[in-house]
């Protein structure tokens, strides 16, 4: 709901050189917490750690209103990435641990097509929101989704066999509780994917305002809708065929569309791209996370699904720090960011050509 209206939110606030902190600070700290929310939601339980991730994103909407000052704005993006960090390793887990294992790829497409649901709604709702009633009232309507979001969690009942009471000992990691080896084949894959991810949240909004859209969160919305139609689709086919067919098929389609997107002149070219967009992560999404999921063990389940999620979080910080770098807001760097995004797809489509699994994930493929 609110990432559409953050650049312009932060540029009121005087920080203008700071856009590409909006989305790095946030995946930054989403990032550092996952080691922790992987082990806690393996510990503890998937369903506190959920709930942890929807009560910071509650508490953080509240306190943007608050906020007068550029470095007040940075810090609560800081924090407001623990959201991210903790609630989606705690779903995904969850989901993990009820589905079958021949049916794990549409499991994940479901679940994606809901997060779908929401990133589509969201950004044009706060696009409506913020152009009819003001920017308090959109993050206020953020807040109360979170808790709506609380509601729903509190009645979940955990999938954790045997849990221990929260300690602050499970702070304390080793080395080999920081990333599951494991799963580095999907996440090498994944962090290439979502540079470009970084770069279009970073960047769509100051381009389609050159364009001539009046709201920024339309193109969002569109390779979000985009995405659904394939999601469950990418997800059954990587269950039958196999995870790296359908990979190498989303990233040809990224690189299309951000070539695509660089080359754009004109609204109706954007949203071509956007529809692109949204079908190379419709097949990225729930096909990484099934194949991470395969190549976990049970007990550490909630690990992998956290180093996976560490991939994307790099992924779309460094592609927000780097967008923002190149861009400098100069209209004339569009074509060479969205570029940077490509190279990144070409990059995971070559692994995905010369990459051979081990004997171990062979059978588990």
């Amino acid at each position: 709901m609110i990432i559409p209206e953050l650049p312009d939110y932060l540029t009121k606030l005087g920080g203008e050189d700071y856009k590409g902190l909006i989305i790095a600070l946030f995946t930054l700290t989403a990032g550092l917490s996952r080691p922790f929310s992987g082990k806690l939601a393996d510990k503890i339980g998937r369903v506190p750690v959920m709930i942890f991730g929807a009560a910071v994103c509650l508490l953080v909407s509240l306190l943007y209103p608050i906020i007068s000052s550029v470095a007040g704005f940075l810090l609560l993006r800081f924090f407001h990435g623990f959201s991210t960090g903790f609630t989606p390793t705690g779903i995904s887990a969850f989901v993990a641990d009820i589905v079958p294992f021949d049916r794990r790829g549409e499991a994940m497409g479901l679940q994606s097509l809901f997060s779908s649901l929401g990133m589509a709604a969201g950004p044009a709702f706060g696009g409506f929101i913020a152009a009819k009633f003001g920017l308090d009232p959109l993050f206020y309507c953020s807040s109360a989704v979170a808790l709506m979001s609380i509601l729903l969690l509190i009645r979940l009942k955990e999938t954790v066999a045997e849990t221990v009471p929260f300690s602050f000992r499970h702070f304390h990691l080793k080395k080999n509780e920081i990333i599951e080896k494991r799963v580095l084949a999907p996440c090498f894959v994944l962090f290439f994917s979502y540079l470009s991810f970084g770069i279009v949240l970073t960047i769509i909004p100051d381009f389609s305002v050159f364009l001539g859209f009046t709201n920024k969160g339309l193109f969002f919305a569109v390779f979000t809708l985009s995405s659904l139609a394939i999601r469950l689709l990418a997800g059954r086919t990587s269950d039958r065929y196999g995870r790296t067919p359908v990979l190498r098929a989303a990233t040809v389609c990224l690189f299309l569309a951000m070539t695509t997107i660089a080359l754009s002149q004109s609204g109706e070219m954007l949203i071509f791209a956007g529809v692109l967009f949204g079908f190379a992560m419709g097949m990225t999404s729930p096909t990484i996370a099934a194949w991470t999921i395969d190549l976990s063990l049970t007990q550490f389940r909630g690990r992998g699904l956290a180093t996976m999620y560490i991939a994307l979080e790099a992924g779309i910080g460094l592609g927000a720090l780097v967008a923002g770098w190149v861009y400098a807001n100069k209209y004339e760097n569009f074509p060479l960011v969205f570029s940077i995004g490509a190279a990144g797809a070409a990059i995971g489509f070559i692994f995905l050509l010369i990459y051979r699994p081990k004997p171990l994930e062979a059978k588990a493929l």
